[in-house]
Order: C-alpha cells, then sequence, then structure tokens
C-alpha cells in the first residue's frame, strides 16, 4: 500500500516564504475519514501555497479506527515547523502519549495554529490546550468529555468552534467545515468555496450557519479582550498600539508582548486581518462600492484594500464578491 505520507505531500508551486505548513497528526485508531479531510481541503488547493505534511509519534505503521494501516514516515520532529496542526479524531478517543502532548504544547507556545476534527478534541483537553476555552467534539461523546475536562466550556450545538489559534470541530464531517473554515480565514471566502465545489459540498460563510460559533476575542474581563473590542468598534479609524494598549491599561511594549503571546501575531497584524475580514463581509453581503468599503475597513483607499486583499486572498475586490456571490447561488451586480 502506498504510504499516506507519500499521499498526503503535496508540493507547492513556487517557492519562498507563502508556502504555509500544515501538519496532521496521526495517533493510533484515527478515524480514516478525518485524515483524509485535511488531505482534500489544505492538499487539493495546492495554488493557495499550502504543503500538507502526515507525522505520527513514531515514523510506522499506524492503526486505524477502520482497521487498515496508515504508513506514516514522518515522527514528532514534523510538528516544530508546523503553521498549522491538525489532530484528526480517534475511536475510542485518545489523548495522546505525554511526548504526544508535550509537542502540541510547543506548537502552540511558538504560535502554531492547533485545529482538532472530532474526538481529536480529547487529545487537545489532555494537552491543557483548550482549558478555560470554548470547544466542540462528537455529541455522542460530549457527556464523556465534559466529565474528563471541566476546565473546558463545551459548545455542544457548535459545528465548529474558533477560538482564534486553537480550533474544534463537532462530529466527523463538520471537519470538513472546520478545514474550509480555515482556508476561507487564510484565504478568503472565494477560494474555500472553489475547494467546496471540487469536494461537492457546501462552503458555509463565517456567521451564516447557525451552529458555527466564533469566539476570536476572549472572554469578558481579559484585559485584551477589552482592547480587541474596542479596535473592532473603531475599525473605520486609525487605531495605534498605544491607543490599544490604554484600552487595557498596559504600557505599550507590555501590551504588544502579551498581545502576541496570546494571539501568535503583533496587534497591528492582528488589525490589519480585522479589517480585511470585515472588507470581505462587506464585499459578500453588501454592493457598497470598492472604495467606499475601503473607507468602512480602515484601509482607506481602494488601491490599499486592492493591494491587502492580493496579499491575503491573492484574488481582486471585484474577483472576490463575485466568485462568493456565484458560490452562495446569488447573481453579482
Amino acid at each position: 500500500m502506498k504510504s499516506t505520507s507519500q499521499v498526503l505531500d503535496h508540493p507547492c508551486p513556487g517557492t519562498g516564504p507563502a508556502v504555509h505548513q500544515v501538519v496532521v497528526l496521526v495517533l493510533p485508531d484515527v478515524v480514516a475519514f478525518n485524515l483524509s479531510i485535511p488531505a482534500q481541503v489544505f492538499g487539493g488547493s495546492g495554488k493557495l501555497r499550502y504543503s500538507t505534511v502526515v507525522c505520527a509519534e513514531r515514523p510506522g505503521p499506524v492503526v486505524s479506527s477502520s482497521g487498515f494501516t496508515v504508513q506514516v514516515e514522518a515522527g514528532l520532529e514534523a510538528l516544530a515547523s508546523a503553521d498549522t496542526v491538525v489532530v484528526p479524531g480517534c475511536i475510542p478517543p485518545a489523548t495522546g502519549s505525554v511526548t504526544v502532548r508535550a509537542a502540541l504544547q510547543a506548537a502552540a507556545q511558538r504560535g502554531a495554529r492547533i485545529a482538532s476534527i472530532c474526538t481529536g478534541a480529547f487529545t487537545l483537553a489532555a494537552a491543557g490546550l483548550l482549558d478555560g476555552r470554548a470547544a466542540a467534539t462528537n455529541s455522542v461523546l460530549a457527556d464523556d468529555f465534559a466529565r474528563r475536562f471541566p476546565d473546558v466550556r463545551l459548545q455542544r450545538d457548535a459545528l465548529y468552534v474558533d477560538e482564534g489559534q486553537i480550533l474544534t470541530s463537532a462530529g466527523v464531517a463538520a471537519g470538513v467545515d472546520l478545514c474550509l473554515h480555515m482556508l476561507a480565514t487564510d484565504h478568503g471566502a472565494a477560494a474555500a468555496a472553489d475547494v467546496a465545489r471540487v469536494m461537492v459540498t457546501r462552503f458555509h460563510y463565517p456567521g451564516g450557519h447557525v451552529q458555527v460559533t466564533h469566539q476570536p476575542i476572549p472572554p469578558r474581563g481579559d484585559d485584551l479582550a477589552v482592547s480587541r473590542e474596542w479596535a473592532v468598534s473603531q475599525i473605520s479609524q486609525p487605531v495605534t498600539v498605544t491607543q490599544l494598549a490604554a484600552q487595557a491599561g498596559w504600557a505599550p511594549r507590555t501590551f504588544a508582548r502579551r498581545f502576541v503571546a496570546e494571539t501568535g501575531m503583533t496587534p497591528m497584524r492582528w488589525l490589519t486581518k480585522q479589517r480585511i475580514v470585515e472588507a470581505r463581509r462587506l464585499l459578500e453581503f453588501t454592493d457598497l462600492t470598492v472604495e467606499t468599503i475601503a473607507q468602512r475597513c480602515g484601509l482607506g483607499t481602494a488601491a490599499n484594500l486592492r493591494l491587502h486583499l492580493a496579499r491575503d486572498s491573492e484574488t481582486t475586490p471585484t474577483a472576490y464578491r463575485r466568485a462568493s456571490r456565484a458560490a452562495a447561488g446569488l447573481t453579482a451586480s
């Protein structure tokens, strides 16, 4: 049988720092369908500059819950260079060894985005990555999860939960929605819709599905939450780190250091991402001109919006609007 590592590794066109490394961590009794989801979503969108690798605690054969063996060639060292780590679910749920949990903790500490599919949430919770966070998992095992991990705020009705750096999904197929959501976050809804069409599935736009729970801003009472909520409320205005720090009641340097530690990015980079998210929303759901959208999301001019959207999603505002509306079955104006 051809190794899954060979199947999942997709060289990306071109070279350079834009390649985003997705590492899929396989544990014993992995659900085969869970494993295939990130391979299809990220590996099937090579033009978007993803590289996908599968790893295990030790290279070698890993038995799936379906009964066949997956041959894995990479070990946990692959997590050290991952931009995104995806942990598929296992049946029965796996918490991972001490070594696996430590590797996941190290990846989180250096800022990697970490996502679980289905019962993969048990692994993240056992590593302490979900403490104090909202999370989703397979509804059939929700009671067991809640009993074992009382410090996690389990969202029983959520299709998936986005907490910024850490993301979790519910039952098996919800992993498709989660991975498409991450792709949309990276490259825009139009890109995710393109991959969804190839997979003959539907991409649910952020906020457009009642079961989706988004919590990119920490719970109230957190000083960073106050400053980030304030920044979003001022999205059309120029905002400085000094202003953000003042909202949190910290010195600018302390604020910037704490912000990077929690989010994995600088305050200004985070704010630019929020501006792009708002620009995408306005392009998808309004008929406002590109110039007006640029002003409303704080990017200033149409030229600046085009520049940021090209860097973020490799598209133009007009093409993005047309593709997102076509994917939603709407007619572009």
